[in-house]
């Protein structure tokens, strides 16, 4: 394929698929078959991808701060239990191969997007001691997988967030970015050192996800809850069916 072709198209999907991951989620379903139709083998696409999660990421979050809208000290705290399993499922990404685990995560999408839309009570209905007992191991569980493979991660992070500490859409992903980015800084360097990161096309498919999620924070601070809700069921069906080889 010829290098202009390749990296126009790299820069397109990350600038869509940034909009879809601050939005929502699954945004690497998109990204890393990009990845391997340039020519990158399956382990190296997933490498390289977290070179697109960092950069959109900061980026996200360096919006949302922007338009008065961080929550650094409790994103950090739900942060530092991720870190563990990123790391751990960083280095079961460079030896196992992960087919099963992504046909897997086609079903849990659907029921996870559901569940969304399922009505929780906020602020003082919520049971913080009893919502902690769960929430330190899932957000283990949430590292590990994006450690492992990335894809969906997003959703994960907004279902588990919403459903154990109340929170409303917004502020969910207002921590979703934050965690996301802090988790993949050491999934990252396990990458690098087993060589298994393209950096041209990484810089590439990143440039185009940095504004895509600086257009996707700006939307999001002013329209709010309700176009995560309608942005989140779409593409969480979309990412599903893709993952199940029905699209």
């Amino acid at each position: 394929m010829d290098d202009l072709l390749k990296y126009s198209l790299l820069l397109i999907t990350g600038f869509f698929t940034g909009i879809l991951n601050i939005m929502a989620g699954g945004g690497s379903i998109l990204t890393l078959p990009a990845l391997i139709y340039i020519g990158l083998d399956p382990n190296l696409a997933n490498g390289t991808n977290r070179i697109f999660i960092l950069m959109q990421n900061l980026t996200a979050v360096v919006a949302f701060s922007n338009e008065k809208m961080s929550y650094f000290k409790e994103s950090f705290r739900l942060a530092i239990y991720t870190i563990p399993g990123a790391i751990i499922g960083a280095f079961a990404a460079v030896k196992v191969d992960g087919d099963v685990f992504v046909k897997i995560l086609g079903v849990v999408t659907i029921v996870l997007s559901l569940l969304m839309f399922i009505p929780v009570k906020t602020g003082e209905g919520a049971n913080p001691v009893k919502s902690k007992l769960l929430l330190y191991p899932l957000l283990f569980a949430i590292g590990f997988y994006g450690g492992f493979i990335q894809a969906g991660t997003g959703i994960f992070i907004m279902f588990v967030l919403r459903s154990f500490l109340k929170l409303d859409l917004v502020k969910v992903n207002v921590h979703k970015v934050f965690i996301a980015f802090i988790f993949t800084i050491p999934a990252f360097f396990i990458f690098v050192y087993h060589g298994q990161i393209d950096w041209i096309a990484g810089f590439v498919l990143g440039i185009g996800s940095i504004f895509g999620a600086w257009f996707s924070a700006k939307v999001l601070s002013k329209h709010g809850e309700k176009i995560v809700k309608i942005v989140l069921l779409v593409s969480s069906f979309l990412i599903a069916l893709d993952l199940l080889d029905v699209i």
